[in-house]
């Protein structure tokens, strides 16, 4: 049905992370997919904990070994775009961006990536892609969202994998189109945020910096979270 080289299933484990660094360090190849039903350690950004209950969600991990890495700054950006399009037609409107690497509906969480890349002396030996989206709406988590009640998770995975992978094979800088995309689709855009800096949002760049319209300047933010002043 993926079409992939390999694809590791598991009911249940601490990460899907974990297990692609695991296998990836011997040897898996290329296009290689870790998927569980549960995480009991999922991660996301900056060290912060996942809820990925067995059969709520999509919780996996593609395994990619680029020989061109000038799309690795931008990758969960593009990973992101993917996935918006994949995601828009199981949600009940279109999914939403923020940088770095959330999905959203609406101002509710759905899902988020995580790249983690490993070097070897001065080359990147692999990247592991990692990608959790809740299918139904985890329990006990008021500000996270799912997909429409009813949807199948088999059918999620169908449309989302094929873009995931063309998106971590994509290289060089963001394109007009996915500036364009990610610009209709930004969550944050032109609201006010107190991290990385105090000011306004003012869209990314094209090699995936923050901008932020500071008191007499716009300046890009290449690290940090993007933590908004208030919803709207």
């Amino acid at each position: 049905m993926l079409g992939l080289p390999r694809v590791e299933l598991l009911e249940s484990t601490t990460s899907t992370l974990d297990v692609a660094h695991r296998i990836a360090a011997r040897g898996a190849p290329a296009g290689t997919l870790v998927i569980a039903n549960e995480q009991t350690a999922g991660r996301g950004r900056g060290g912060k904990s996942w809820q990925s209950s067995p059969g709520d969600g999509l919780w996996l991990t593609l395994i990619e070994r680029p020989a061109d890495t000038s799309g690795l700054g931008v990758l969960s950006l593009r990973v992101g775009l993917a996935a918006a399009e994949a995601l828009d037609r199981f949600a009940a409107e279109p999914i939403r961006l923020k940088w770095p690497n959330d999905l959203y509906v609406d101002e509710r969480k759905l899902g988020g990536i995580l790249v983690e890349a490993r070097w070897r002396v001065q080359a990147v030996e692999y990247v592991a892609i990692g990608l959790g989206v809740n299918v139904k709406v985890p329990r006990n988590v008021p500000s996270a969202a799912g997909l429409e009640p009813g949807t199948d998770r088999l059918d999620v995975l169908g449309e989302l994998v094929p873009g995931v992978l063309a998106a971590s094979r994509a290289t060089g800088p963001l394109k007009a189109d996915e500036m364009e995309e990610f610009d209709a689709r930004d969550l944050a855009r032109g609201r006010k945020c107190i991290e990385p800096a105090v000011g306004r949002v003012a869209g990314i760049t094209a090699t995936g910096e923050l901008l932020v319209a500071l008191a007499d300047s716009v300046t890009p933010f290449r690290s940090g979270s993007l933590v908004l002043e208030d919803p709207q």
